[in-house]
C-alpha cells in the first residue's frame, strides 16, 4: 500500500448539521461533486468526507452504536500562534464545543482542541519543528 490517505470519512448523525459547521462556521467550500446524502470538501490533496452515520456503518458492514472516546482527532497545523487562537475563537462561533484552549505544550508547541457539533475532536496546532510549504502542506524533517 502507497504511503498516503486519500480520503477521511466522517460518519455524522445530522448530515445537514454538520454541512452547515463546515460551510457556515468554518468557511469551508463544499465541493460540486457532493451529492444528496454525501458531502465532499477538498482539502490540499485530499478528501473530508461528511456521510450519515447509519449508512457508512451499513457500507462497511459493522454496527452502528459505538461509545466513548474515538480515540483519533483530526488536525489542523497553523502557520503561528495567532492562527491557532483565531480557528479556535471561529471554530467556537460556529457550534463548537472548546475542549482544551490553546495552551503551550510539551513537545515545544502552542495547540487546542475542539469538538464539532457531531462529537469529533479537532486539533489546531502551532508546531515551530515542522515546515510548511507553499500550499500549507506539512514538510516533515
Amino acid at each position: 500500500m502507497r504511503q498516503k490517505l486519500t480520503l477521511v470519512t466522517l460518519g455524522v448523525r445530522d448530515l445537514q448539521k454538520s454541512i452547515s459547521f463546515f460551510e457556515d462556521g468554518l468557511g469551508w467550500k463544499r465541493s460540486s461533486g457532493s451529492q444528496d446524502g454525501v458531502a465532499f470538501f477538498q482539502l490540499n490533496g485530499m478528501v473530508l468526507s461528511l456521510f450519515g452515520r447509519k449508512e457508512l456503518a451499513a457500507d462497511a458492514n459493522v454496527p452502528e452504536e459505538g461509545s466513548g472516546f474515538p480515540a483519533f482527532s483530526l488536525a489542523l497545523n497553523a502557520k503561528d500562534r495567532a492562527e491557532v487562537d483565531s480557528v479556535l475563537k471561529q471554530a467556537a462561533q460556529a457550534g463548537a464545543v472548546i475542549v482544551k484552549p490553546a495552551e503551550e505544550v510539551f513537545w515545544g508547541g502552542y495547540s487546542g482542541y475542539f469538538r464539532d457539533p457531531e462529537g469529533f475532536l479537532f486539533e489546531v496546532a502551532h508546531n515551530p519543528f515542522w515546515e510548511l510549504d507553499e500550499n500549507d502542506n506539512i514538510i516533515l524533517p
